[in-house]
């Protein structure tokens, strides 16, 4: 089948063509509706993707939604009530699900006989059971507003535990994995046959990990202070737990590679956000081999996680006795396997492809719709 896979951002545009799981053509069209940029607004930008690639015999289109809430637990065929359903979720992803809204529209108009599918980054989540989801907060208030841990960089997860599997020569159902997401957002989960049963992200992308601009897990009585005490604004105090925080809060620079050159040359700032990072990475770890009761394997993938051995070695460091350990020259090396012969725990480097793990639940949900 062909396959069109859409992740439409605010100002952007990201493409990804699929002919039988084989990518036939790919790109990006950015700054919408800027002056100077590629398009003027998202219908524009999906006319130049369709004037750019051959969409003869396309199949389906797939996109890319951030936030199903705990509506959607899987990939769904679009429909106008879908539609409605996505929209009533922009208070819960009000920078991410309009955009998706908007690449929807246009694509429907532009495809009308072409089944049109939305994928949801938090739907492989929605495994995880109530006490895994549930805030220890007033249960009325929590339901009436939709207050919950969703989620999130749920493709990346479902495909990188499948490929895990896949290394480790067993069946996905016949696994316990630790998915580390590192990226300039990060998130763990635990993933036990297949399914997410624990996730580091919560109600949105800000808690868990530490990230590039985000803190991760934080005392909300710190939002509090900031507030009474300090006399910031909310907005203020949320734009820089957003964009202020994390590897650029502690040091001034979100790249994790300036992060560990300036820590190589001495520079106790980052040593300092180094340490912590990895830290809190351990912190997750140990909590998912206590609910998983034990792993097959612990992964690491996206930008980070891919391309950064002291970090995976830092994270992993001194955990020997749970059987964890990295191998200095296969984890120097980037081999896909970091772990040493025999370890009880195999440690893993996967590249993460979410636009292939859309793909793949797009053909499967119409394969599915058909019978």
């Amino acid at each position: 089948m062909k396959i069109l896979v859409l992740n439409s951002g605010s100002s952007s545009v990201k493409y990804r063509l699929f002919d039988d799981g084989t990518t036939v053509a790919k790109g990006l069209i950015e700054r919408i509706g800027e002056g100077g940029g590629d398009a003027a607004d998202h219908t524009e930008a999906l006319q130049r993707v369709m004037e750019t690639v051959d969409l003869d015999g396309l199949g389906a289109v797939g996109h890319r939604v951030v936030h199903g809430g705990s509506v959607f637990g899987s990939a769904t065929v679009v429909d106008d009530d879908v539609v409605r359903a996505v929209d009533d979720l922009v208070p819960l992803a009000p920078l991410h699900n309009p955009a998706a809204l908007s690449g929807i529209a246009v694509a429907r108009k532009l495809l009308p006989d072409v089944p049109q599918v939305a994928v949801f980054d938090t739907a492989f989540h929605q495994t995880i059971p109530p006490e895994g989801v549930t805030y220890a907060i007033d249960a009325e208030l929590a339901s009436r507003w939709q207050i919950r841990r969703y989620g999130f960089h749920g493709t990346s997860h479902a495909y990188v535990a499948r490929e895990t599997a896949a290394l480790l020569g067993r069946p996905v159902d016949d696994t316990k994995v630790i998915t580390l997401h590192l990226g300039n957002g990060a998130s763990a989960c635990a993933v036990q046959g297949g399914r997410s049963v624990a996730t580091s992200m919560g109600m949105s992308p800000q808690s868990g990990l530490v990230m590039g601009t985000r803190s991760g897990d934080i005392d909300p009585t710190v939002i509090f202070h900031l507030h009474k005490v300090a006399g910031l604004p909310l907005d203020e105090i949320e734009s820089s737990l957003i964009r202020s925080a994390g590897l650029q809060g502690l040091t001034g620079d979100n790249d994790m590679r300036t992060t560990t050159a300036r820590r190589d040359d001495g520079d106790p700032a980052a040593t300092l956000a180094f340490d912590v990072y990895c830290r809190r990475i351990k912190e997750y770890v140990g909590s998912y081999l206590a609910i998983l009761g034990g792993a097959d394997a612990i992964t690491f993938t996206a930008g980070v996680g891919e391309n950064a051995p002291k970090v995976r070695a830092a994270a992993l460091d001194g955990l020997a006795a749970l059987g964890i350990q990295v191998d200095p020259v296969r984890n120097a090396n980037g081999d896909r396997v970091i772990s040493p012969d025999g370890a009880p725990v195999t440690v893993c480097v996967v590249p993460t492809d979410e636009e292939a793990e859309i793909a793949r639940q797009v053909e499967e949900k119409l394969a599915t719709s058909v019978s």
